[in-house]
């Protein structure tokens, strides 16, 4: 949780009756309708953060608090508008560009929070740029095993441990979704959509926001860029870019 449909047990959802101005979702746009779709979202998360807290009490009273490595994260960004959740009105996504679904920041940055005492500092925070495919090498590393040798991630665990100058960097991180590619290389990220042939370039680092197209006057990085992605693919083509 969250996730639709907007579904919480009564007695968390008594901790939010009345705390926002409401209108009943009645289903139109999928899933189950709710007379008070705010206060539901709010609760769902209240009732997460509560389950993860119960979750933690459990691993330190098995005795095993200390030895265990946990992390919290999401697979997406905040979702569309569908089911009655209210993104926008929460300022999920804020200050990040677009949502669920999409190739922009909003759809695909996550927070990632780790916690391993006396392993991981507390309060630590990382610059590092990973993705998904970087758990497994992560979880085999913090295991003391080998990864498999066919993968495409790189073990995250050292800056994890605060041990930076052994952190290996991946050279690019590479999507495609609904005929669009995106290709994130340090700061910069590049969206190319197949159908219509247009390109996009933000410096991450200036602009998360995403607000500042600089593909016309950066066009060598551009051909750089679409360079990378051709080579991806070329990797990597499981699925038609473009269907039909």
């Amino acid at each position: 949780m969250p996730h639709l449909a907007l579904q919480v047990p009564p007695d968390s959802l008594e901790e939010y009756e009345g705390a926002f101005p409401e209108t009943p979702y009645k289903g139109e746009k999928g899933y189950l309708p709710h007379w008070a779709p705010r206060a539901a979202y709010a609760a769902m998360i209240t009732r997460m953060d509560r389950e993860i807290g119960r979750l933690m009490a459990l691993l330190k009273e098995f005795g095993l608090d200390e030895r265990t490595l946990v992390f919290f994260s999401s697979d997406n960004g905040a979702t569309i508008d569908v089911g009655g959740a209210d993104t926008d009105f929460f300022e999920s996504n804020a200050p990040l560009r677009g949502k669920k679904t999409m190739v922009y920041e909003g759809g695909i940055r996550v927070p990632l929070i780790a916690r391993w005492p006396g392993r991981i500092k507390p309060g630590k925070v990382s610059g590092h740029i990973c993705a998904f495919e970087d758990y497994l090498p992560t979880f085999c590393e913090a295991a003391g095993v080998a990864p498999p040798r066919a993968i495409d991630g790189l073990s995250f665990l050292p800056t994890l441990l605060g041990e930076d100058k052994r952190q290996s960097k991946r050279e690019y991180l590479y999507w495609e979704f609904q005929g669009r590619q995106v290709v994130r290389r340090g700061d910069w990220k590049g969206i190319r959509n197949a159908r219509t042939g247009t390109f996009e370039l933000y410096n991450l680092g200036e602009d998360l926001a995403e607000s500042r197209d600089l593909a016309a006057k950066e066009p060598a990085l551009v051909r750089e860029i679409e360079g990378v992605m051709r080579a991806a693919r070329t990797e990597s083509d499981l699925f038609p870019l473009l269907k039909g």
